[in-house]
């Protein structure tokens, strides 16, 4: 009995089945099931999509697929070239878990800034037409904005545009 690759290409070989066929069948790239049959587990994708390959693999030839999952697994601990993801799941999941968090601790900081300026809006609105009010009470709110002259400004320059449309 040879190597886990070894025997998986031996088996596919005695059924006469091309690695293409099984690349059609199971949309597996060509790639992957050549470093499998090599036993090269670095140059598989790495975690479940592994097992996924093997089952796939074991599956398109009719073969037991939970047992060739087994070896498989037996194959990658002995030779010890474990996948670079395989190593680091536990690295993987703290990075999700802060990413997750510093998404979030931004998202707060955004609906901090946010109601900031809103509060801010708000009070100077506010801070507006309440000067206007005890100003319009007092007599002084219209020599402070001469609306009548504005108007009367904005009226005339008005004019001006439209006949200047109109020329052209």
């Amino acid at each position: 009995m040879g190597s886990f690759g070894e025997d998986l290409r031996m088996e596919r070989l005695a059924r006469g089945v091309a690695l293409e066929h099984i690349t059609a069948v199971t949309k597996i790239s060509q790639h992957h099931l050549v470093a499998l049959e090599h036993d090269h587990f670095q140059s598989l994708p790495g975690g479940i999509l592994n097992k996924g390959i093997v089952r796939g693999y074991a599956s398109a030839l009719g073969m037991d697929p939970h047992d060739w999952t087994e070896r498989f697994l037996q194959a990658c601990a002995a030779s010890g070239q474990l996948p670079e993801n395989e190593n680091n799941w536990t690295a993987f999941a703290t990075n999700v878990g802060r990413a997750r968090i510093e998404r979030h601790d931004a998202q707060e900081l955004r609906l901090r800034w946010i109601g900031a300026a809103a509060l801010a809006a708000v009070v100077l609105v506010g801070g507006f037409f309440t000067v206007r009010y005890f100003g319009v009470r007092a007599g002084w709110w219209p020599t402070v904005l001469p609306v009548q002259k504005a108007a009367t400004s904005a009226h005339a320059l008005l004019g001006q545009v439209r006949s200047w449309m109109k020329a052209a």
